[in-house]
């Protein structure tokens, strides 16, 4: 059975968290959505809920983190993950602290972490404050993110006004001084906290050594939630398979394609870079609202015209590219809101590219992935070979049997030339 079993808020977070798993040698499964449990999951180390519940309506969210909750449960998992973005996307509501209550309540337990940090990727928390890089998250460019805008940085004042239980903060000295020190002072915590029914505690960590060390420190808390650093710090206690070996996945043959819905600031640097030796094309807005089958059939179009040209070039197809691109939501327009338009137009290029023979795609934002993902009916990704911290291939089967090869990727994760060099990382 597996050994721990993972709850996440989007699809890229989930093979975001599935790929540190794996760098540990779990063998590792995302799962999309609640699906039956064959025996490759039930072989597996990992079992990774891949969700749409980052912005989802908060009853939504916890209810359906409650049925990955009883599916992963079903498997007799030792552990449960419960998995957020490590900048902490969130609202004033949630979704983070409802899904941790629920979770808690659920498993009838009363002590839980709260470790957003993953120092590969440049998240850090220092003295109860989540920083991006150098900068504090508010600073950051997430304070404009289009649809959970982040405009506090420490993390106990996030979460407090979203969970019903206590939050306390054990700062980065204490986690220096080793795992059993830090074990008690979360035990502390909670007796510190007992007129709540539980509580949630902010762990300080600035590099992999902290989080090594709150993985072993937690190592009997059944449930533990975090960014997917945690992860990097999680060890099989039966578990001895080398991570190269974990990684290893079957080649596939077929056109490439990199379909990026993201605003987020390091994905547009991606675009940018992509650009200037990819054939591309942007979506245009007015055309997909007036016009969408014919545009979506034109770029398909494009997209098999340039691979007839050269078959292994990678097309990109892209939403947004700068600033300008990126206007709030007006709440008295009764149009479609521009990000469902173009989640959905990408899933349908998706869709016809693969009738076309396509067969290995880069999938940049969380929510495009998910459309992508369900609109492909991908059930599951068995995660593969590494790109960048946080972002690796993985190998799925359409029903009709078509194997294809899907990197996941956050808005805000890998390097500025990812769209151009992830390809090598493939057979």
């Amino acid at each position: 059975m597996p050994f721990v079993g993972c709850i996440a808020d989007d699809f890229t977070g989930a093979t975001d968290l599935a790929t540190n798993l794996v760098s540990q040698g779990l063998r590792t499964v995302v799962v999309f959505g609640h699906q039956g449990a064959t025996a490759d999951i039930r072989d597996a180390d990992a079992v990774v809920v891949a969700l749409k519940s980052r912005t989802a309506p908060v009853d939504e969210a916890v209810g359906s983190s409650l049925q990955a909750l009883d599916f992963l449960g079903a498997l007799g998992v030792e552990k449960i993950y419960v998995k957020y973005c490590s900048t902490f996307d969130s609202t004033a509501k949630g979704n983070i602290g409802p899904i941790i209550d629920a979770v808690l309540d659920q498993l009838d337990q009363d002590t839980t972490i709260v470790v957003p940090a993953f120092p590969a990727a440049g998240r850090t928390v220092r003295d109860g404050r989540l920083f991006v890089g150098d900068v504090p998250l508010h600073e950051s460019s997430m304070r404009h993110h289009p649809l959970t805008p982040m405009l506090e940085s420490r993390v106990e004042l996030l979460l407090q006004p979203q969970t019903a239980n206590s939050v306390a903060h054990v700062p980065l000295d204490t986690v220096r001084e080793g795992a059993g020190a830090l074990a008690r002072a979360i035990a502390d915590s909670r007796l510190q906290h007992r007129s709540k029914p539980a509580t949630l505690v902010v762990i300080d960590a600035v590099d992999d050594a902290d989080l090594r060390t709150i993985a072993s420190a937690s190592a009997d808390l059944k449930v533990i939630t975090g960014g997917s650093g945690l992860a990097l710090g999680l060890v099989h206690p039966n578990s001895g398979q080398d991570p190269d070996v974990a990684r290893a996945l079957p080649p596939v043959k077929g056109f490439r394609a990199v379909l990026s819905g993201s605003a987020s600031a390091a994905t547009r640097a991606q675009v940018n870079h992509g650009r200037s030796s990819l054939p591309s094309v942007k979506l245009n807005l007015t055309d997909l609202r007036e016009r969408f089958e014919q545009t979506t059939s034109d770029i398909a179009a494009w997209a098999k015209s340039q691979w007839e040209d050269d078959p292994l070039r990678p097309v990109l197809v892209y939403s947004v590219d700068s600033l300008e691109d990126l206007h709030p939501a007006d709440p008295a327009s009764t149009e479609r809101p521009a990000n469902e338009v173009v989640e959905e137009a990408l899933a349908d290029i998706a869709r016809r590219l693969v009738g076309q023979g396509a067969r290995q795609f880069i999938i940049a934002g969380g929510e495009t992935s998910g459309r992508i993902v369900s609109a492909l009916q991908v059930p599951s990704l068995t995660i593969g070979p590494a790109i960048a911290a946080g972002v690796a291939w993985g190998a799925g089967t359409t029903p009709d049997g078509t194997d294809l090869r899907l990197a996941l990727k956050s808005g805000n994760f890998a390097g500025v030339d990812m769209f151009t060099s992830a390809w090598e990382n493939l057979s």
